[in-house]
């Protein structure tokens, strides 16, 4: 069994203590790594070195900051294979999905690379002739990133990349469901030669994590998961007021319109439900189908998510995965087992199948109502829940009548009813006539409970700065 050494100021450490946390591969249920558990002392140990490093990194101009994450890149790219075997083996990817994902990690730091130098400030008017009033962007100093399992090598280069580009350091928690990638994501840090301290990767329970995000010398915690882990992160940010950035839970809505190509809808809705087991903050979880097309779409739908099969991704690559751990399957189950108590009718799907590994099967839903719980809560999982409506008035207010606000989506040839969603959907994102993928020139930001703050383009990269104004007088 493979073990792993926490990455801490710049070399691997032997552990403090001989507590390890145990990762299994949701495809087979079996424990095929163990990570160690780092003490308190480790944490603040970590902090510590950040804090140090940063001080020297917030002051290199920030081209040659560009720089050395462009180097980093090339090495990440160079073991996309290694990365990518470790993220297959403890997330139920498939080795192309999971290869694929170190690549997009690191098109994302190059990308970032580019704002080396447009980081920009402003000159603002003064309300005297002598005097200039200039807002510049300084580094935070040290940012916490809190990663979770369903793209744990994507997100990681998400927080981290614009947090070094602009002059900050990292001491970053992997999520202890899908750990071993950052491990060798961490021996392509040591490669690079980054400065000792500037990165730091470890693996911990959640009270030494704790610890590490209510260290003073933490400005900034950044976390994408659960609303749950967002309040207990706001709670760790009060200790020292440090800066939250959090994106959180998603339902997203999906509208189809009468002119819609359904051929198009159903290969989408089930690509889009299906990628991962459903475990994308974006995936679709409520379908609005005009009741002139809801008889049709639902027969096209409840084949196409019939003949998805599922299944251990190493053998076979095309099939749909395993959720995360058994505790996640559980809960999918028995929430839709509530659903078909509150009415639901399960059209396919919505079972329990034997053997191993933690799979559940594509499941369909029809005869929802917008206050079932399948509709209000995020199941993050292969479940989509089917609601007809009558006026597109009504599909775009139950859209919006919910608790989350992360992404959402349209499909209509109307450019009248397309704007007047974009003009009134409650949500950080709409995409029209296709389904989410978070364009990282773009901005990934939610409203209402889906989170604070944002990632990706110059707004996500500008979260990792702060502001100071000078007022000089002449």
């Amino acid at each position: 069994m493979p073990t792993f050494r926490n990455f801490i100021g710049g070399s691997f450490q032997e552990p403090g203590t001989n507590e390890t946390i145990e990762v299994r591969n949701p495809a087979t249920g079996q424990v095929f790594a163990a990570v160690p558990a780092a003490t308190e002392a480790e944490v603040i140990a970590a902090v510590r070195h950040a804090a140090e490093a940063q001080k020297s990194w917030g002051r290199l101009p920030a081209i040659e900051r560009g720089n050395t994450l462009r180097r980093l890149a090339d090495i990440i790219e160079t073991n996309a294979g290694r990365i990518g075997e470790a993220l297959a083996k403890e997330s139920g990817k498939s080795l192309a999905d999971a290869t694929g994902e170190a690549i997009y990690g690191v098109e994302l730091m190059r990308y970032h690379a580019e704002w080396a130098r447009r980081i920009e400030g402003e000159v603002i008017e003064s309300d005297t002739p002598d005097e200039t009033l200039m807002l510049k962007r300084a580094p935070i100093g040290v940012v916490a990133c809190l990663i979770p399992f369903n793209f744990p090598i994507y997100t990681l280069v998400r927080k981290i990349a614009p947090a070094l580009i602009a002059g900050n350091a990292v001491v970053v928690r992997p999520s202890n469901n899908t750990p071993t990638s950052a491990f060798i994501f961490a021996e392509c840090v040591a490669e690079a030669g980054l400065p000792a301290g500037l990165v730091n990767i470890m693996t911990m329970t959640h009270d030494v994590a704790e610890v590490m995000c209510k260290r003073h010398e933490v400005g900034m915690i950044t976390l994408t998961g659960s609303v749950t882990a967002g309040q207990v992160v706001l709670d760790y940010c009060k200790a020292n007021i440090a800066k939250p950035s959090l994106e959180l839970g998603g339902k997203t809505p999906v509208i189809v319109e009468p002119d819609a190509d359904l051929d198009v809808v159903t290969r989408s809705v089930l690509a889009a439900k299906t990628a991962h087991c459903g475990q994308v903050c974006t995936s679709v979880e409520r379908l609005y189908v005009h009741a002139s097309v809801h008889g049709d779409l639902l027969e096209r739908l409840k084949t196409a998510f019939a003949a998805r099969r599922f299944g251990d991704r190493s053998a076979h690559p095309d099939h749909m995965g395993p959720l995360a751990n058994a505790a996640a399957r559980l809960r999918v189950h028995h929430m839709v087992e509530r659903a078909q108590a509150e009415g639901a009718i399960v059209e396919t799907g919505g079972y329990l199948p034997d053997g191993d590994g933690y799979f559940y099967p594509p499941t369909l839903l029809s005869g929802c109502h917008q206050s079932m719980e399948i509709v209000q809560e995020e199941v993050f999982g292969p479940v989509l829940a089917v609601i007809p409506y009558t006026e597109f008035d009504e599909a775009l207010a139950m859209a919006s009548d919910h608790q989350f606000g992360l992404a959402s989506v349209v499909f209509s040839e109307s450019y009248r009813k397309v704007m007047k969603a974009a003009n009134e959907i409650e949500a950080g994102e709409l995409y029209v006539n296709r389904f989410p993928a978070d364009p990282y020139q773009g901005y990934h930001a939610g409203w209402k409970r889906s989170g604070l703050g944002g990632d990706d383009g110059k707004h996500g990269m500008l979260e990792f700065t702060q502001t100071r104004l000078v007022i000089l007088k002449h």
